[in-house]
């Protein structure tokens, strides 16, 4: 099962949710608070973990400052939502055995799921 690390802008509840159906999951909200977008990156990287994140920032520390997470960033553009809702979607994208992260940003949004590889 992939590990997963929530960046600190991920409701807490989503992440009780992943834990409470078996998901190896941390949270930088609760882990290390306030620590960098670079740090994140650092922290994913070496427990080879999927960020997930609202940050749009991610997108720009893969592409133009060569942070490359191999286990993947899924990118969460999706406003208005109750708490749990980012949970059950990442769920639903880990259980799908056709969906692959590694090393692709996977952007979600009202319209979709896109990615791309790095």
């Amino acid at each position: 099962m992939k590990k997963l690390l929530a960046n600190e802008n991920v409701p807490l509840d989503s992440v009780t949710y992943l834990k409470n159906r078996g998901y190896d999951i941390k949270a930088i909200g609760i882990e290390s608070f306030g620590i960098s977008d670079k740090e994140v990156m650092a922290f994913a990287i070496a427990e080879e973990r999927i960020i997930i994140t609202f940050d749009r920032d991610y997108g720009e520390l893969i592409f133009k400052h060569n942070f490359k997470p191999n286990e993947g960033v899924i990118y969460l553009r999706i406003s208005e939502y109750e708490s749990e809702l980012p949970g059950i979607i990442i769920e639903n994208l880990l259980l799908n055995t056709n969906f692959d992260t590694y090393r692709k940003l996977t952007v979600i949004d009202n319209d979709g799921i896109r990615q791309r590889s790095y």
